[in-house]
């Protein structure tokens, strides 16, 4: 199955649910493998935010997503609907820092995104598929999160607040095509007991009694409600017979446990690709979501690392040399560490680097035990993803590379000398400005030995720079 993006630009207006900002979220078309992005075009140059699980930086009655100093709250109904409706590309633009709440479900989202029409990418979707069971606990509030193998994606939530008013609630949803009919119109909530909390904290400035349920859990009194009610900036509030403090009734009788069925959905998008599985979720919330998403992205990452282990032939002419590499990077003997380039497209590099025991450093590292320092292998995979940066520009001579920062890095295997190592860098998100975020995984054979994200920057020779040389 193609990637699918939206045809034509289309805008949403309301309020932040907890700043009470107004704010303008235009959704406009993106290129395959884009993802799904933020872009907070109200803030000097107009940063960036991917959809990924790794820049959440809270989970307080929402997920907040962090990059650098740009920040983007109340993410999950919008990534619930565009996964609902199947889209993977999507960027958003948004001029605020929180997500409208519109109505307190993701129908708005999902209907303005109909409006704008789907078109088919040249490009294949690519799925998490569930092999295996994968599954996060936390033994101190019963939430459990479970995937499953499963033909396609569905999902079952199971809520229990010990309340006398919700109970126990279940909710499942068979198949996406399913979303926008039974999950999509249904309402955030919170109860009464939560609200005197939330607005000492703050919060649920932009909340009111259309976009939220608000279920009374316990009697109250006249007075409470109309204190309740000046606070809500309402003039009256009352408890109806479902115990809901309000006069619209619920869109289902399990509306609650469906809208965090939504909210599941929404939180595991942040893993960057559609899931073909289950999900059992019981008394699921954003921390627990965005952890057991974690977990996923984990597998995803390996999965992915496996699958894709680059096919070396000797016998095949290299992409580059290492008398062209040499006129590309400025290291020389003995810190010149790839010998060619195999494969190269606009988002991956593949180098090798042979291990010889004429290597200087295995005079130290170590004597009658040669090792190849792991530092180096970075450095390796770094000068690699250098090559591809710098084919970004018509004079490649004349611009360094600089480490900014290295991420997740392990050491797996020995790389010993006689080994032929494979270094595989994929781009993790556009190169901005110079500046270049990519995966790194070291093979040898099929094995992988070692792996990390590392960030860099191109620079033009002469300029100044913050970082270390790479």
């Amino acid at each position: 199955m193609r990637q699918i993006t939206i045809q034509n630009p289309v805008s949403v207006r309301g309020v932040g649910l907890h700043t009470g900002k107004s704010v303008t979220l235009t959704f406009k078309p993106a290129t395959a493998n884009h993802g799904y992005r933020f872009q907070r075009v109200d803030l000097p140059e107009q940063p960036v935010i991917p959809a990924d699980v790794k820049l959440v930086f809270s989970t307080n009655r929402g997920t907040s997503l962090r990059n650098g100093e740009a920040q983007v709250a109340t993410v999950e109904h919008v990534l619930s609907a565009l996964t609902g409706l199947q889209i993977d590309n999507v960027l958003m633009e948004i001029d605020g820092p929180e997500l409208p709440i519109m109505d307190g479900t993701s129908m708005p989202f999902v209907e303005a995104l109909r409006e704008a029409g789907r078109t088919d990418l040249d490009a294949e979707r690519e799925y998490f598929v569930v092999t295996e069971p994968i599954s996060y606990k936390d033994e101190l509030t019963g939430t459990e999160l479970l995937a499953l193998p499963s033909d396609n994606f569905e999902a079952t939530v199971m809520i229990d607040f010990n309340s006398k008013v919700l109970g126990q609630q279940f909710a499942a949803l068979h198949n996406l095509d399913d979303y926008v009919m039974d999950i999509a119109p249904c309402r955030t909530f919170v109860f009464v007991h939560e609200l005197e909390k939330l607005l000492q904290m703050g919060l649920i400035k932009g909340g009111d009694l259309d976009n939220a349920i608000v279920i009374a859990d316990r009697k109250m009194e006249q007075t409470e409600l109309d204190e309740l009610a000046r606070k809500l900036g309402k003039q009256s509030v009352k408890v109806d017979s479902e115990g809901v403090l309000n006069t619209v009734k619920l869109h289902f009788q399990n509306e609650p446990a469906r809208h965090k069925l939504l909210d599941v959905i929404g939180d595991l998008a942040l893993i960057g690709k559609p899931i073909r599985g289950k999900i059992v979720a019981t008394k699921p919330g954003h921390t627990a979501n965005v952890e057991f998403a974690k977990i996923l992205k984990k597998h995803l990452v390996e999965k992915r690392r496996l699958l894709g282990i680059p096919k070396y032939d000797p016998d095949k002419e290299p992409i580059y040399d290492v008398m062209h590499i040499s006129k590309m990077l400025p290291h020389r003997y003995p810190f010149l560490l790839v010998d060619k380039v195999i494969e190269m497209s606009d988002h991956h590099v593949v180098g090798v680097k042979n291990v010889t025991m004429n290597e200087a450093f295995f005079q130290g590292h170590f004597p009658d035990n040669p090792v190849f320092p792991g530092v180096l292998q970075i450095e390796a995979m770094a000068q690699t993803g250098g090559i591809l940066a710098l084919n970004t520009v018509t004079d490649p001579g004349n611009w360094d590379t600089y480490f900014l920062k290295i991420d997740n890095t392990k050491f797996k295997a020995k790389v010993v000398p006689g080994d032929t190592l494979i270094l595989k860098m994929e781009l993790l998100e556009p190169i901005r400005r110079g500046i270049v975020h990519m995966q790194g995984t070291a093979y040898v054979g099929s094995k992988i030995v070692s792996e990390g994200e590392l960030t860099a920057q191109i620079i033009r020779k002469n300029k100044e720079h913050g970082g270390n040389g790479g």
